[in-house]
C-alpha cells in the first residue's frame, strides 16, 4: 500500500539536502504524468500516484562530487567513472535520507534485457518541469526530409547539464497538492528551434547546441577537456592529472562510454 504520510515536500527536501551540495537537481513527478505521453511499452509499472524523482546533474557536480570520488575510490570493477559516481552519490544519499523506505532507482544508462532504456530521461525532465524536451514535433513547416533527434534544454543551464537517474518512491503517494510543472520554453521561435535541433544532429561534438541560450553556469574547463576526450582516452587523461592511482587504475575494467 503507497502512503501518503510522507509529504512530497519532505521527500524533496531531505533528497535535496543531500545532493544539491554535489551538484545534483532533483525534481519530483508522478508516475501518471509519465505514463500518459510514454508509449505502453515505456510505461512504468506502478500506481499512477506514486512518487518518483528525476536528478540532473548541473555543471557543478564535477567539482564537487566527481573529483572527490576519484580522490576517494579505494574499490574496483569500474565500468565508466561519471556513472559510478552518481551511482554512489545517490545511493548514499537514499540509504543515508530514507533508510526505511522502498525506493526503485533507474539511470539512464541502464537498458532492459531487449536493449529498452528503463526510463525516457528527456521525457521524464520535461514531464517534471526540469527541462524542455524540443522536438522536430515542434518545428512548423519542418525543413529536414530525415529524422532529427531531440534534446532538451535547461532554462538556467541550456545543455550543460545531464539526465541521470529515475528514484521512485514505491510507498510514497502524490496526492492533489503536487500538481504538474509545465517546463520553461526557453527556445521559442521557429528559426531558434530549427537551429538548436541543426546544432544538436549535426555538429554535436562542438557543443554550441548547449548555448543555445544565455545560460548562468557552463562546464569548467577542466569538465569540457574530460568529456570533450574520446571515452577511450579518458583513463589516460585523468592519470595525467593525477586523479587515478595505480590501485585503483589496475582495478578499473573495460574503457568510459561516452557522456555528458
Amino acid at each position: 500500500m503507497a502512503s501518503s504520510s510522507t509529504h512530497v515536500e519532505d521527500v524533496v527536501r531531505s533528497l535535496e539536502e543531500c545532493l544539491l551540495p554535489l551538484g545534483y537537481e532533483a525534481y519530483p513527478i508522478k508516475i501518471g504524468w509519465y505514463n500518459a505521453i510514454v508509449s505502453p511499452s515505456f510505461h512504468l509499472p506502478y500506481p499512477e500516484d506514486t512518487l518518483a524523482v528525476v536528478v540532473l546533474s548541473a555543471p557543478g557536480m564535477f567539482e564537487k562530487a566527481f573529483i572527490p570520488f576519484l580522490q576517494s575510490y579505494s574499490g574496483g570493477g569500474l565500468r565508466d567513472y561519471i556513472d559510478q559516481c552518481t551511482a554512489h552519490c545517490i545511493k548514499s544519499s537514499v540509504t543515508r535520507c530514507f533508510p526505511d523506505q522502498k525506493i526503485d532507482i533507474s539511470y539512464d544508462y541502464e537498458t532492459h534485457f531487449n536493449k529498452k532504456p528503463k526510463f525516457l530521461a528527456q521525457t521524464a525532465a520535461h514531464v517534471a518541469g526540469a527541462a524542455y524536451y524540443y522536438q522536430q514535433s515542434d518545428v512548423p513547416d519542418q525543413p529536414w526530409g530525415t529524422k532529427m533527434f531531440g534534446v532538451c534544454i535547461h532554462p538556467r543551464l541550456g545543455g550543460w547539464f545531464a539526465i541521470r537517474a529515475l528514484l521512485v518512491f514505491r510507498r510514497v503517494q502524490a496526492g492533489p497538492e503536487l500538481q504538474r510543472p509545465l517546463p520553461v520554453d526557453c527556445v521559442k521561435s521557429r528559426e531558434e528551434r530549427i537551429e538548436l535541433l541543426e546544432r544538436f544532429n549535426l555538429r554535436w561534438q562542438d557543443g554550441t547546441y548547449r548555448d543555445i541560450i544565455s545560460v548562468e553556469e557552463r562546464y569548467s574547463q577542466q569538465q569540457k577537456d574530460y568529456f570533450w576526450t574520446p571515452p577511450a582516452e579518458r583513463i589516460a587523461l585523468l592519470r595525467q592529472w593525477g586523479y587515478l592511482t595505480t590501485e585503483n587504475e589496475s582495478e578499473t575494467l573495460g574503457t568510459e562510454l561516452s557522456q555528458s
